[in-house]
């Protein structure tokens, strides 16, 4: 992680550690359970590849490891019972997410731009909606949203947010771009047709073949997760044309649409 700068950010007397890499407008990537891996920082330098700064916060697990699946497991139990997070249904909007907000507002004032970009990846997946509640993010990017974990058909949002959220996607036209494979029981297409009921024609939910799916993941997506879920992450599969490496190419496209206005961009 040489190749990352590591920042101490604090919001609201709250602090936690943040790599950051690249330079241009400010996109945050969150972790996927169980923790910024090897996967998450290649797609953090895909980011910053094309033109962003990229902020990875550290949100659980051990930064830059691939752990065991014992391991991985034993962060994920944690994460469920902590106060930053809402893991399962009845229990609302995560806590963290408001400090997720203040990070996209230092980022903003770091970086300039029209705004920041935002996406969440699986246990933080909904996270990059519930961004879209601080001004400056006007990309938000959903990938295989998982909570609530015992809820496949919810969000995991409070009716004020999810209400709050409606409404600053209808103000500003916001578009929501999210991602999943067909068949993956931890986002099911019972979730993607929550996010539509909420957004209507403001969610691009976008599905991928399981088939497609990266058939030798990490130990943890191997033998815990057990189904095609991370999409540009652990189950991506680096083949030019590959129904994985155009799901990348379409986010980054989206992130320079709407960061980098005034370039020409084909989405």
């Amino acid at each position: 992680m040489a190749d990352f700068a590591q920042r101490l950010v604090e919001v609201d007397g709250v602090v936690k550690r943040v790599y950051v890499a690249g330079s241009g407008p400010a996109v945050v990537l969150m972790p996927e359970m169980p923790g910024i891996s090897p996967d998450v920082l290649r797609f953090a330098r895909w980011i910053a590849a094309a033109g962003f700064t990229v902020y990875v916060p550290s949100l659980f697990g051990v930064d830059g490891a691939y752990p065991t699946a014992e391991e991985g497991g034993a962060i994920a139990r944690r994460a469920c019972v902590s106060a930053e997070f809402r893991a399962f249904a009845g229990g609302g909007t995560s806590p963290v997410t408001a400090w997720l907000r203040g990070l996209a507002r230092q980022a903003h004032a770091d970086c300039g731009g029209p705004g920041v970009g935002a996406i969440g990846l699986c246990f933080t997946g909904n996270f990059a909606l519930t961004m879209a509640l601080e001004p400056a993010v006007i990309a938000p990017v959903v990938n295989h949203p998982s909570l609530p974990l015992d809820d496949p058909a919810g969000l995991e949002l409070s009716e004020d947010d999810a209400a709050a959220v409606r409404e600053r996607v209808d103000r500003d036209g916001l578009t929501v771009l999210g991602y999943r494979f067909d068949n993956d029981r931890w986002c099911t297409g019972q979730r993607f047709a929550a996010y539509q009921r909420l957004l209507g024609d403001a969610f691009d939910g976008r599905v991928l073949p399981g088939s497609s799916a990266n058939p030798e993941p990490p130990p943890f997506f191997r033998d815990v997760v057990q189904t095609p879920h991370s999409v540009v992450t652990a189950h991506f599969v680096d083949e030019e044309g590959h129904p994985t490496t155009r799901a990348r190419d379409e986010i980054l496209a989206f992130l320079a649409a709407r960061l980098h206005p005034a370039e020409e961009v084909r989405e």
